[in-house]
């Protein structure tokens, strides 16, 4: 396999034109300028669509229109852009349509700042629309792992009839690091298209997310419930490291994740055995992977770029098993892994 160097937005773009994407629809915001920008190219090179929308809220709109269509559509945006288009998300969503998101995340709250940051995580996995729905979404650690869940996205959301979003931090959007392309990753479908107005026979095709009957709307909604389901229970992704021992497991993912792979060895020549749960999916969350953690623990540490938002989820896991500790930094700063050490000796005191 040939890896070349490639900044983490090209990449990414090359990522979803490799992944099938059939039709672009973004809006520039810092720091995923460069997704549109290499997009522009790529996709009038393979014949696609690409179109710089008027606003993120058009954007949004124009994705649901082409994944109505039955095309494979995709958006990228950051933070306050990712928060214009959570009403079309919704609409989405309910609709039960197929689309791809990259959110390149920066400090918020508001218009907030261009650096890198993990404040985005409520909004990506609360759900940031109105009602019962739900995203599937990747927090992936590195730059090969990004392209990888990318290209497999359009599968998965095919798949599920849902929106697959891919959230990393401006890190990892603005740094260059090796990849490479030319290896097979997971395959799923094909995947019928019957639902779309292309894919009826008689031309009769109505896709909506509006229905006033309440009966039929609690109906709809039981639909979806288990459709996520199902996704709990078959999608959760995460990675176990360092395990053997551990008396602390620090929960981290993306970049956060990254730094903390440093602490653990700086902890590890000591002689303190700390180990790393590191989500790769973030919703849903993976709940399983605290099953696997060793009797030896004493007590997670979750490190985050915000401060605290995956908390929640931590304990719910956890279930009272362990204490939950925290540390994070916020706004676009980036901790040094002496810091998350620090933390972690605070822990075992």
């Amino acid at each position: 396999m040939s890896k070349i160097l490639k900044k983490g937005n090209e990449a990414i773009a090359i990522a979803a034109v490799m992944g099938g994407c059939e039709a672009f629809f973004g809006y520039p915001i810092t720091p995923q300028n460069e997704i549109p920008e290499y997009l522009s190219h790529y996709m009038a090179e393979k014949g696609r669509v690409f179109v710089q929308a008027e606003s993120e809220i058009a954007a949004i709109n124009m994705v649901y229109g082409a994944a109505a269509a039955g095309a494979r559509a995709m958006t990228s945006s950051s933070s306050p852009g990712i928060a214009l288009k959570q009403e079309g998300i919704t609409y989405i969503a309910g609709a039960e349509l197929p689309c791809v998101i990259v959110n390149v995340m920066r400090g918020g709250p508001g218009l907030g700042g261009i650096q890198p940051s993990q404040a985005d995580y409520k909004q990506i996995t609360r759900g940031g629309g109105n009602g019962d729905y739900q995203v599937i979404s990747y927090g992936p650690e590195n730059l090969q792992e990004t392209v990888d869940i990318i290209r497999e996205s359009f599968d998965i959301a095919d798949e599920y009839r849902n929106p697959v979003m891919i959230a990393v931090d401006g890190l990892i959007g603005q740094m260059m690091e090796s990849v490479t392309f030319d290896h097979e990753v997971p395959h799923r479908g094909p995947f019928p298209k019957d639902y779309a107005t292309t894919g009826s026979k008689n031309g009769k095709h109505f896709i909506t997310s509006l229905d006033l009957d309440p009966k039929k709307l609690e109906e709809h909604n039981q639909k979806l419930h288990e459709k996520y389901q199902r996704i709990v229970e078959k999608e959760q992704r995460y990675e176990l490291v360092s395990m053997e021992e551990a008396e602390v497991v620090i929960v981290a993912y993306g970049t956060m994740a990254r730094i903390c792979r440093s602490a653990i060895q700086i902890l590890k020549k000591e002689g303190i055995h700390v180990g790393l749960l590191r989500p790769i999916t973030l919703w849903p969350f993976p709940e399983k992977a605290f099953h696997q953690v060793p009797s030896s623990a004493k007590a997670y540490l979750v490190c985050e770029l915000s401060m605290g938002q995956m908390i929640d989820d931590v304990k719910i896991a956890n279930n009272g098993h362990l204490p939950v500790h925290f540390f994070g930094r916020s706004g676009g700063m980036i901790p040094d892994p002496e810091e998350i050490v620090e933390a972690i000796r605070e822990v075992l005191k």
